[in-house]
């Protein structure tokens, strides 16, 4: 099974993920681990793109391309995948396919963990973290006993700059324009788009997610 996972920020995707990792014969490929691995395996596109991370610029689409398809390539990939975090523009959807087209494969599945982005709002800027021992906390699903203070040092929480609403807000936006254009890409594969109620229980999300994959065997 050939799968793409996607959803925005704080949609559950990173938990689902683990899921399928664990319930499925399959490797999960997330392109911050691709990008880690080439370069510390030192691969001469592992090579390339460490050269532009060290500049603290973006990689080229090619290169990235170049690492998917040296990933996919890989034996344990032969007999499927779960993508994360890749692709994210309609061209480099359009080089999967033909990556995958090589070797007679396809896309099969695209899994949108789909959640109304003002239910993620209150999700993501709940965060806070202890000044003195970094035990991290949230709000709504993990807060602490006394509100502001840490459970095991007693010290401080604070928030991260990154988690506040404007920045939040800003992220959430981005990721809605980019994910946009690419579930419109596969929506023109018929029976491919599979959305998925995030706003429910993880395992009850789960179990939405094992009723698609279940039929890829």
């Amino acid at each position: 099974m050939n799968i793409i996972l996607m959803g925005l920020p704080g949609a559950g995707k990173g938990t689902q993920a683990e899921k399928i990792k664990v319930n499925y014969p399959i490797p999960h490929i997330s392109t911050g681990d691709m990008f880690r691995a080439a370069i510390k395996n030192e691969t001469p596109l592992g090579i390339e793109a460490k050269s532009y991370i060290d500049k603290g610029q973006l990689v080229p689409d090619s290169v990235t391309i170049g690492l998917v398809e040296e990933r996919l390539n890989q034996e344990d990939a032969k007999e499927g995948f779960l993508l994360d975090g890749f692709p994210r523009t309609v061209e480099q959807a359009v080089a999967l396919d033909e990556i995958l087209a090589k070797s007679g494969r396809k896309i099969e599945k695209v899994l949108n963990i789909d959640v109304d982005p003002s239910i993620l709002l209150p999700r993501l800027t709940g965060r806070r973290i202890c000044k003195s021992c970094g035990n991290t906390y949230h709000l709504v699903f993990n807060p602490t006993k006394v509100e502001g203070v840490c459970d095991n040092c007693q010290g401080e929480l604070y928030q991260r700059s990154d988690d506040n609403e404007e920045t939040v807000g800003n992220r959430l936006e981005v990721n809605i324009k980019q994910t946009k254009p690419l579930l419109d890409f596969y929506s023109q594969k018929e029976n491919v788009v599979e959305n998925i109620n995030g706003d429910q229980n993880i395992d009850v999300v789960f179990s939405d997610v094992q009723k698609i994959l279940d039929t890829l065997k």
